[in-house]
């Protein structure tokens, strides 16, 4: 007697044919679903590129920003120095050659802190987006594995269970890849 490896799967009849549907439909959404997880994570590898250039940013300003701050201060104290053995006619004019160097660097260290700033709004503008793919990852990973169980248990209660998480990572792939205002703060702070 051969066994037959078709007639093991095959309930017969009507019930095969729904079988072959339910499994036609999770290899098209897992299709769908990985295909759409490859694009989300080219444009998330380039927010996490920017989020990098933005960090790398931050922190090259606020090294400006000490700098300046040393130079404003050794300006300053030069000023003191001078002042306190104001012995000649130079020193009037060291005085002023020191002030506007500590004003000039004063300035320049306000610009620093601001250009910081902006990079470190524009890093947290960049990480909600990354957040968004990554909860969109996760959640398409999980439904890809509850299709992978549909598919060898041919429950169709659990394709549609599959579809929670499949809608909830489309929508944050969707709010990632167009820039939508959604972020769900709790669950981001929860995993992250």
């Amino acid at each position: 007697m051969d066994i037959d490896p078709l007639q093991m799967t095959d309930n017969g009849g009507a019930g095969s044919r729904s079988s072959d549907q339910l499994n036609t439909w999770v290899a098209i959404t897992v299709a769908v679903l990985a295909t759409f997880m490859g694009v989300c994570k080219v444009k998330d590898d380039n927010i996490v590129q920017a989020m990098q250039a933005a960090q790398v940013e931050k922190v090259d300003q606020w090294a400006f920003y000490q700098a300046r701050n040393l130079r404003e201060q050794m300006a300053d104290s030069t000023v003191d120095l001078i002042r306190a053995s104001a012995t000649s006619s130079d020193a009037v004019a060291a005085i002023a050659k020191y002030t506007d160097v500590a004003k000039r660097e004063s300035s320049k260290k306000d610009d620093a802190r601001q250009q910081a700033e902006k990079a470190q709004d524009t890093y947290d503008a960049l990480n909600k987006h990354d957040d968004q793919f990554d909860l969109s990852d996760a959640a398409l990973s999980i439904a890809i594995a509850l299709l992978a169980v549909t598919a060898l248990t041919r429950k169709r209660w659990l394709y549609g269970i599959a579809l929670v998480p499949t809608v909830f990572g489309i929508i944050m792939g969707l709010a990632g890849l167009l820039g939508w205002a959604l972020h769900p703060d709790l669950l981001a702070n929860l995993l992250g």
